[in-house]
């Protein structure tokens, strides 16, 4: 499963993939290209997973300025909202099922991408944009030193 959220509306765009790898995550770009209006920025938050350091991402992303990379530090798992969304999933969908294959997992894993799209709930910062860069860099001076 590969996955891309809308920080701001919580919609999710979710794809079944059968491996994690560079082709996958170009094919889910692509995707988040095709339905993101062109006047928008996609913030690409990302994890130090092998898959998003190949050349061909980072060609990728840098053909498409609308596109700013952010990494992810490992120790920061709050900050990626997409990881939240996976919570929820299994809490609210997968959690003390039985699936008789992987076909009926799949198939509940995107009843539910749909059923969060119907009625999403937007995450509501209580931190300005500001602040969470002031505190990142603050960190990033604190574990430098």
């Amino acid at each position: 499963m590969s996955a891309a959220l809308d920080a701001k509306s919580n919609d999710v765009i979710g794809q079944r993939r059968a491996r994690h790898r560079a082709g996958v995550f170009r094919r889910l770009l692509n995707t988040i290209d095709a339905n993101v209006p062109e006047d928008l920025d996609v913030h690409v938050m990302r994890d130090k997973y092998g898959t998003h350091k190949v050349p061909t991402i980072h060609r990728w992303l840098a053909a498409r300025p609308r596109y700013p990379l952010h990494v992810k530090p490992t120790s920061a798992s709050w900050i990626n909202l997409v990881e939240r969304w996976f919570g929820e999933l299994d809490r609210k969908q997968l959690r003390r099922c039985n699936f008789h294959g992987t076909d009926e997992l799949v198939a509940s894993i995107m009843r539910y991408v749909g059923h969060s799209n119907v009625a999403p709930k937007p995450s509501v910062w209580t931190k300005t944009a500001d602040e969470i860069l002031a505190s990142a860099a603050h960190f990033g001076r604190r574990t430098s030193a």
